[in-house]
């Protein structure tokens, strides 16, 4: 095997991994807020949310990435939105962005789906007495939500959230379909101007599991460190 490729495109894959992570702390962040919204909605009282939000999270989940990325890709332009081109943006990721948000945009809707179930679980982990509580203290349903349960909900699942985030930087692969200039992107960038097809792709690979182990590591720190304040 000949790896001498990365004396001049070294660089390549160093933009990518960039270009990854940033997709998918993004679309994790996205993930996070309309995951917890979905599993507000999916404990709710109203018939009306908990079927909109279970049919959401059953249709995201029941359907390939591919295709999302697809409907997002293809369907925003349809109907004629389109993100505006913002140089400043382009000329750092090297990237188109437009192309960046239909990616972010796919990658954070899917993620809210998963990230739905670890809330909700979160959720109804809290001791059934803090309701109770909330609402012997003249809270209403909403506010003691808000200001009990959720909070400790949270802290319950950030362990699952990290994990969350590790998935997303595996899945976003998929994004160099469109042409985002991401870590697979790049690889097979690389694939095409050294006419080595095997190579490029096994430092791609390289590169994916120093991001997910370093960041397994560093979640399980933060994990223990938290376990040990309680």
């Amino acid at each position: 095997m000949n790896f001498s490729f990365l004396n001049r495109y070294w660089s390549f894959y160093l933009i990518g991994a960039k270009n990854t992570v940033l997709l998918a702390l993004i679309a994790v962040v996205i993930g996070a807020a309309l995951g917890l919204l979905l599993a507000i909605c999916r404990i709710s009282k109203s018939r009306i949310l908990r079927f909109v939000s279970t049919a959401y999270v059953e249709f995201v989940r029941g359907t390939p990435l591919l295709v999302q990325l697809f409907i997002i890709y293809y369907g925003l332009q349809a109907v004629g939105i389109r993100f505006p081109d913002i140089p400043v943006m382009t000329a750092i990721l090297d990237i188109n962005f437009s192309d960046f948000m239909s990616g972010v945009i796919t990658m954070g809707l899917n993620s809210g789906a998963y990230v739905c179930e670890i809330f909700r679980s979160g959720i109804q982990s809290v001791d059934k007495g803090q309701m109770e509580a909330g609402r012997s203290l003249g809270l209403s349903y909403g506010q003691t939500l808000q200001k009990i349960i959720v909070p400790q909900a949270i802290r319950n699942v950030l362990p699952a959230l990290g994990n969350e985030f590790v998935v997303v930087i595996k899945e976003s692969s998929i994004v160099s379909i469109i042409g985002i200039a991401d870590l697979m992107y790049k690889a097979n960038t690389v694939r095409g101007n050294t006419f080595q097809p095997f190579e490029p792709l096994l430092v791609a690979a390289l590169v994916y599991f120093l991001l997910t182990f370093t960041l397994s590591k560093l979640l399980a720190y933060i994990e223990k460190r938290m376990r040990n304040h309680d």
